[in-house]
């Protein structure tokens, strides 16, 4: 065991025997620890088949809340991992590789976000939930994309807000809300990278298709959606759908859970560019492998652990979200 070498590396290197079927062990080793895994939609489809439970990184937070297990594995990225130890203070949290960072939420840095709240004073700070513990307990209120516009909306039309920091999200809000929020300047790398150009071509060659778009892309992305919507929420319009054929715009590890689903319905993943043969992959999310999940499990490390002043700071965010959603009916 080289504790030097895993923690310069973010993840435990210990060499795994060949032969073993990691999918039987990581079984055995949860059930022996009396652990839960945790699949993002947006992880490899390896890693969606084995886990717990699958969803948006909130919902997978909440969850792991309601269980009783003594570990969970938040296979996701590093702030996915914070919100569960948010919610779960008294669980261990792990996570498969430490590098598996999010571009949103680094286009974000406390500090810095902390000087522009600073620099805005009786502004109401609204915080989309891609963001570190450190964002969000300098936030008033958190939202996820399902809920963003009602949680916006519940503000009178008159409140100064502040919203962060999905620039495209938050442009989206502004449109269909007629809301004027200041708007942090982030972006998610991957939604930033749909070409409009190349749904336009797809939409040629697939002119039935339903065209499904993350709110966190682009403008002109937007524009071309019959549906716009969170993760979850295109999964549920697939799933309803009358329509038999989608184009995708959203990070492509969404499609096996579409897939499974519907297996009857055909799901074309949106490019990154003109070449339509290409997925529109998060490289962070990709970090994460059974092989990684494995080791994890058993040496229990890499572990995520939040500073109790902060924690309890930034659960509050998510709570005043929680008891807004309540009283929408959400």
């Amino acid at each position: 065991m080289n504790k030097e070498e895993w923690t310069k590396n973010g993840y435990v290197t210990e060499p795994i025997d060949k032969h073993i079927d990691l999918k039987i062990e990581i079984n055995r080793l949860k059930k022996e620890k009396n652990a839960v895994i945790l699949g993002h939609y947006y992880q490899p489809d390896d890693i969606q088949e084995i886990a717990d439970f699958t969803g948006d990184s909130l919902a997978l937070a909440q969850k792991a809340s309601k269980t009783d297990a003594d570990i969970i594995i938040m296979c996701g990225v590093h702030f996915m991992g914070e919100t569960v130890k948010i919610l779960c203070p008294d669980k261990k949290v792990l996570i498969p590789d430490l590098n598996a960072g999010c571009s949103l939420a680094d286009s974000c840095q406390a500090e810095d976000f902390s000087r522009f709240v600073k620099d805005h004073p009786g502004y109401t700070v609204i915080s989309y939930v891609n963001t570190s513990a450190a964002v969000k307990a300098v936030t008033d209120v958190v939202v996820t994309s399902t809920n963003a516009r009602q949680i916006v909306e519940s503000f009178p039309v008159n409140e100064r807000i502040i919203f962060g920091p999905d620039k495209n999200l938050g442009r989206y809000i502004n449109a269909i809300t007629g809301r004027n929020m200041l708007l942090w300047n982030g972006a998610c790398h991957v939604h930033e990278r749909f070409s409009a150009q190349n749904i336009i071509e797809l939409k040629r060659q697939y002119p039935s298709a339903a065209v499904l778009v993350h709110p966190e892309c682009k403008e002109e992305v937007v524009r071309l959606a019959d549906k716009v919507a969170s993760t979850a929420g295109l999964l549920k319009y697939a799933v309803s759908s009358e329509n038999t054929v989608f184009i995708v715009a959203t990070e492509s590890g969404i499609l096996y859970e579409m897939r499974k689903k519907c297996p009857e319905k055909i799901f074309i993943p949106a490019s990154p560019d003109s070449d339509i043969s290409k997925c529109n992959m998060c490289n962070f999310m990709r970090l994460n492998t059974l092989e990684k999940l494995y080791n994890t499990l058993k040496y229990e490390w890499p572990e995520i652990n939040v500073d109790k002043s902060v924690s309890e700071k930034a659960v509050k965010s998510i709570y005043r979200m929680l008891d807004i959603s309540a009283s929408l009916g959400l």
